[in-house]
């Protein structure tokens, strides 16, 4: 486990609590922009790209889940925060379990998008397929297998900006990160430790998403002691661009943005 230096933006008043994002594999920080504004008016919001990813480095891999979560302490050691919160998505819902798990003196709380917890058969036999796309076709193939995954046919007709920011980033993911972030989700092993989640934990699933079920991220939140759950009508697999006023009402309660 060797932690690199990841590019990551601040947004929103220095003196309030930090909430660090996460973004899926094939995207960027760039993902989270339709939730900045709300998010920075009650957060000390940062951003980031994962290694692979943006502006980020892409070492050789194959990578961990350690390496991300390193990466991610990285982070706030980088901005000085001692403590946060921690929102992600599919592959950042699954680093920040590591970070509530491993590092729970510097989590406040998680909320967990989109993601699973461990690798079935039929899980890692997708990724075998998906990097068979990437070597015969490259990233721009893999995208044509994934944008169908991500968002819905209602969102891809009528709000085509979406799909073409989500096409732009994840066409500008280096192989080489691709890759080896692949090859870590085929090695995810999260689930069997969720009972020893000792920070608040906010689960949230999209209805529609065939890869991180509503069925199955409703029993890792059963698995996390105290730990909600919900589900996000309408929504594919990224849920934040597919059902985004839907996807902040869902979160707003545990975060606090509906304090006021």
């Amino acid at each position: 486990m060797t932690a690199i230096t990841l590019h990551s933006s601040v947004h929103g008043p220095s003196d309030a609590p930090v909430l660090l994002l996460l973004n899926s594999l094939g995207a960027t920080e760039a993902m989270w922009q339709g939730q900045l504004g709300l998010l920075s008016a009650h957060y000390r919001v940062i951003t980031c790209d994962t290694r692979g990813h943006g502006q980020s480095p892409a070492p050789e891999g194959p990578y961990q889940f350690a390496d991300f979560v390193a990466d991610a302490i990285g982070v706030l050691d980088a901005h000085g925060v001692e403590k946060a919160s921690v929102m992600g998505l599919s592959l950042g819902g699954m680093t920040a379990l590591g970070l509530g798990l491993h590092h729970p003196d510097r989590i406040e709380r998680i909320v967990c998008c989109a993601a699973r917890a461990d690798a079935p058969p039929p899980f890692v036999q997708s990724w075998h397929d998906r990097l068979a796309k990437l070597d015969a076709g490259g990233v721009e193939a893999v995208w044509e297998g994934t944008v169908g995954f991500w968002l819905s046919e209602e969102t891809r007709a009528n709000h085509p900006d979406r799909e073409a920011a989500l096409r732009d980033s994840f066409l500008h993911t280096s192989a080489t990160g691709y890759r080896g972030c692949a090859h870590a989700l085929m090695q995810l092993d999260y689930l069997r430790h969720l009972g020893q989640m000792s920070v608040p934990a906010l689960f949230v699933s999209g209805e529609h998403d065939g890869g991180a079920t509503p069925a199955t991220m409703e029993a890792m939140a059963a698995a996390c002691p105290g730990a909600e759950y919900t589900c996000v009508a309408g929504a594919k697999h990224v849920i934040n661009v597919d059902r985004p006023q839907e996807f902040m009402l869902a979160i707003s309660g545990f975060l606090g943005l509906d304090a006021e």
